[in-house]
């Protein structure tokens, strides 16, 4: 499974390396260890070195390095080539130029994550870059800099939009945001199936450890919310922390 067909991708954080092994048994397609929103500015320099040390070539994740305009961006680039890093998250995406240098440094596929207005506007541009095999929508983030309440019709033009720059730029179909509603079954259903309806081909989770996902589905985003809504239903109520930085939600492992 590679980053351009996986339908489910989870994050953890890039500072809780007791869970990467966890993380990648959990069932999902692909693990993304996230140096950004979930790890706080006092933690950044431990945590890179830290993810440096356990990535290996035989469990290939993606890794989510901090923005570009941020101060770890640069020391981030030094993980990008490594052989354990199969693609490069790039948060608050806004320029090709952005992404050049992330290939630049090594990185053999590239994510660039949709949270903004100035990546929406550039988001043919993106999709079309070196590199890029899908976009991924950060739908909390996107609506905190546009000032939108709501994830629903709110952002049905938006969605529409980023499945066609992904469909123009001949890259896979672009990966939907994930679902806040993390105790609610039926809202992750009806949000999984809403992003399979606009044309996404996979979604952003947020997920317990206990998460074991049906795969090679014969409708993959489909079966994948049943197997979410299966295991959801048997859990209790899950710890929920909200990031410092944004408005993005994790839960614990």
């Amino acid at each position: 499974m590679t980053t351009s067909n996986a339908v489910s991708y989870l994050f953890v954080p890039g500072n809780r390396p007791e869970r990467f092994d966890k993380a990648c048994a959990a069932g999902a397609d692909v693990v993304i260890i996230d140096l950004e929103d979930a790890v706080p500015p006092a933690e950044k320099e431990a945590a890179r070195a830290t993810v440096a040390q356990w990535l290996h070539a035989d469990k290939p994740v993606a890794l989510r390095i901090n923005s570009a305009d941020s101060a770890w961006f640069k020391s981030d680039l030094a993980l990008c080539a490594h052989a354990g890093v199969a693609a490069v998250v790039l948060p608050k995406a806004a320029t090709v130029e952005d992404i050049a240098i992330v290939v630049a440094a090594g990185a053999k596929a590239v994510l660039p994550l949709i949270e903004s207005a100035v990546g929406f506007v550039h988001a043919a541009e993106l999709a079309g870059a070196p590199r890029v095999e899908r976009l991924l929508f950060g739908s909390i983030d996107f609506c905190v800099d546009l000032g939108i309440e709501g994830d629903d019709r709110e952002l049905d033009y938006f969605r529409s939009q980023l499945v066609l720059a992904s469909r123009l730029a001949g890259i896979a179909a672009p990966v939907d945001g994930v679902t806040t509603a993390i105790d609610d079954a039926v809202v992750l259903h009806q949000e999984t199936l809403r992003g399979k309806r606009f044309g996404f081909g996979g979604k952003l989770c947020i997920i317990p450890n206990n998460w074991q996902p049906c795969m090679r589905p014969i409708s993959p985003l489909q079966k994948n919310c049943i197997g979410l809504t299966k295991y959801w239903m048997r859990l209790p109520r899950p710890m929920v922390q909200q990031s410092p930085l944004t408005a993005r939600w994790w839960i614990d492992l």
